[in-house]
């Protein structure tokens, strides 16, 4: 069940990209669509949060882990969230969805040092197959388009790190916290600090210009988008651990691509499919792993 809540998340997440590029095109900023967005889930995650005092009472919890959880949302939903959407500014969705899947790597990487072991090995291999899968579901090498989305990819490299920073620290934290109320944590520190940057960067006449439409489509965003997979990935974190986690939400590259290529005709071909293929058999590799050495 752990890697179903992880799949379910990476695909609702998968489908942020196709509704940010529909914002863009109508004139929408990607300050204000990622600030309004975390406001909108930001009294759900409220009201998680303080369901969550049941299952693990402050009078137990250190502070420490509340911290934790602060950073990680700040990390990931303020630095990685800004950085992510204005790179959909710079290049496709489905070009978008795949690069942010680099992060699981990171997480492995990352997470073998500072346990000072090697991964399992059949981690490795899922990783491996989906770094193959992930490099055919691009289309194979064309540098002239490698240059043609060189910023925007490096953006996504970096939210693809806070990605991996998020992961690591839920994945120790989310038992002592809860997983519910650790993502909370995360989201309302994110969305507190992203009130302040438009406040002070952006203007209050870009919501004011915000048609129903428009309004619609942010809603999607906080709440089928944002809230439902950001429970459901902590969830799934919890029971799986941070490796298989990340691994196992890699199914959300093809679902960007198949979106993307259903709303704005970006390209799907045969290598894509291939990649696609071979990152949803990753998942299917990784989920026999045992499960002792799976929790990990």
């Amino acid at each position: 069940m752990g890697l179903v809540y992880v799949a379910l998340a990476a695909m609702l997440f998968a489908s942020k990209g196709i509704f940010g590029k529909l914002l863009y095109q109508r004139g929408v900023g990607f300050e204000l669509l990622v600030t309004i967005r975390a406001l909108i889930a930001l009294p759900l995650f409220g009201w998680i949060a303080w369901r969550g005092r049941r299952d693990a009472p402050a009078a137990r919890t250190r502070p420490r882990a509340f911290a934790a959880a602060a950073l990680a949302g700040v990390v990931c939903y303020y630095v990685g969230a800004l950085v992510d959407f204005w790179a959909l500014v710079l290049i496709d969705a489905s070009i978008e969805r795949v690069l942010l899947f680099s992060y699981p790597a990171m997480v492995v990487m990352i997470g073998a040092i500072l346990e000072r072991r090697a991964p399992e090995s059949r981690v490795v291999w899922a990783m491996l197959m989906t770094y193959a899968g992930i490099f055919f579901a691009m289309g194979g090498i064309d540098l002239a388009e490698l240059r043609t989305n060189l910023f925007g990819a490096l953006l996504v490299l970096v939210a693809a790190l806070t990605t991996a920073v998020y992961f690591l620290i839920g994945a120790r934290y989310t038992r002592e916290l809860g997983s519910t109320r650790f993502a909370a944590i995360a989201m309302i520190s994110a969305a507190v600090l992203l009130a302040i940057h438009f406040a002070v960067f952006r203007s209050a006449d870009e919501v004011r210009a915000l048609g129903a439409y428009d309004w619609m489509l942010l809603a999607i965003l906080g709440i089928a988008c944002m809230f439902v997979p950001g429970l459901l990935q902590a969830e799934g974190m919890r029971r799986v651990g941070a490796s298989r986690a990340a691994i196992g939400s890699t199914i959300g590259p093809p679902t960007t691509i198949l979106l993307a290529a259903v709303f704005f005709g970006e390209r799907l071909n045969g290598w894509q499919i291939l990649g696609s293929v071979m990152i949803v058999g990753s998942v299917m590799l990784l989920s026999v792993l045992p499960g002792k050495a799976a929790r990990e």
